[in-house]
């Protein structure tokens, strides 16, 4: 950032880990935006930049639900990923619209943008640009397949890179059971995990750039990320040439796992070790299995699973799920509730965490989000801001960053440029 003192908002509180630090979000949908949002959750100002009249395309996503007690109806897609940011609308399309997105990347120290390879810097606003007016900046780009490579001018949605980057060959049920074949995972996993590790990244380039001096350009893929995410199944490929099969709900490496019914409904059971297995077995009065030499072990249980199977879903069947479930926990037998969002938000664990708070919003009221995971004893989580209207910050942030007066906030609205 440069010299030049620059008032930071006043809203803010001073007791966060990111206080100080100035974030322009040019993303959209997903992946930037629940980058951004990390950084704001820790007490980063960022800014917003949508396009005027429009904005980000997630606002109009179902499902939308009326919060307000006027019935106004708001996007929960865009509500989730959205929070602590202040939203300004920019054409940066036109001359003066990029020269405002110029003079705003000058004063901040982090941008992050989603558009695809080279769509910035045709309007002056790549990294090579702005770097040279801004050394310090982090610039984080975040696209389907990265700045290089044969498919770095293709869009990415979370969907294809799950088919592309292999978690679909590996999800789902076998093919030789009911319903069995590929199946995308039921949340956007990959743009919720590229958004966490842009966030990781950002903060790595930020700790570099305290001791250097010198921002850097940050290339995050989804596919990068999706591959990456293979872990043991990605290795052992590599290692064996192995193709990993779809188990459905099974663990591939350990049993019992998986869905069990119960007399009531249905639970999960993932039996970890020898030990968890042979108090499992007690608890089924069922202890001799135990002994036989086809569950000696995880990888024997894993080859025998059908046969014991066998033996286990008949007794697991004649209980309810809250009766086995005490039961297991209290020999520390991992397994659980198969949850609906309802069972969810009134666990009692669940709501002793606090994983569920509000915000007020100027059209809504009190609106309920999401907390954050991250809990700092020093330094905590904050939220200080609702989901923003479109644009609602635009005069705001023009005239305390770039000294616009009325006057000059008029003429760009009249011209369309914000």
């Amino acid at each position: 950032m440069s010299d030049q003192k620059i008032p930071l908002r006043n809203d803010l509180p001073a007791m966060t880990a990111l206080n100080g630090l100035r974030v322009l979000d040019l993303s959209r949908i997903l992946a930037g935006p629940w980058s951004s949002q990390i950084l704001a959750d820790l007490g980063a100002e960022v800014i917003k930049v949508e396009r005027p009249r429009q904005g980000d395309d997630s606002r109009r996503w179902e499902p939308s639900v009326p919060l307000g007690e006027n019935g106004v109806a708001a996007s929960a897609y865009f509500c989730a990923a959205n929070r602590g940011k202040q939203s300004i609308t920019v054409n940066l399309a036109s001359a003066e619209g990029a020269d405002i997105i110029r003079r705003l990347a000058e004063v901040s120290d982090v941008l992050i943008e989603n558009y695809k390879a080279d769509d910035l810097a045709r309007y002056g606003l790549g990294y090579e640009d702005l770097s040279k007016i801004n050394p310090r900046l982090v610039y984080c780009s975040i696209t389907g397949f990265g700045q290089t490579g044969p498919y770095r001018a293709r869009a990415g949605y979370d969907t294809i890179i799950q088919a592309m980057g292999g978690l679909m060959s590996i999800t789902g049920e076998r093919d030789d059971r009911p319903g069995g074949g590929a199946q995308r995972s039921g949340m956007p996993v990959i743009d919720l995990m590229t958004g966490i590790y842009a966030a990781v990244a950002i903060l790595a380039a930020l700790r570099h750039r305290d001791a250097s001096g010198v921002g850097q350009h940050l290339d995050l893929s989804l596919l990068d990320v999706q591959v990456s995410s293979l872990a043991y199944f990605g290795l052992n490929y590599l290692a064996t040439g192995r193709i990993q099969s779809r188990m459905g709900n099974t663990n591939p490496v350990t049993h019992p796992s998986g869905v069990y019914s119960c007399a009531d409904r249905q639970i999960v059971i993932l039996v970890g070790n020898d030990d968890q297995f042979a108090r499992f077995c007690v608890i089924l009065g069922l202890p001799e299995l135990a002994r036989d030499e086809r569950f000696a072990s995880s990888g024997l249980r894993v080859q025998h699973s059908a046969a014991l199977d066998c033996q286990i879903i008949p007794v697991l069947q004649s209980a309810t799920a809250s009766v086995w479930i005490n039961k297991l926990e209290q020999v520390g037998v991992p397994c659980g509730p198969i949850n609906d969002m309802a069972a969810v938000f009134s666990d009692p664990h669940i709501q002793a965490r606090g994983a569920a708070t509000s915000v007020s919003h100027p059209e809504l009221g009190e609106i309920p989000i999401l907390a954050s995971p991250i809990r700092m004893s020093v330094t905590p989580v904050q939220y200080c801001l609702a989901p923003p209207l479109l644009g609602e910050h635009t005069r705001d942030v023009l005239s305390r960053l770039l000294g616009f007066g009325g006057k000059d906030f008029d003429e760009l609205c009249s011209k369309g440029i914000v």
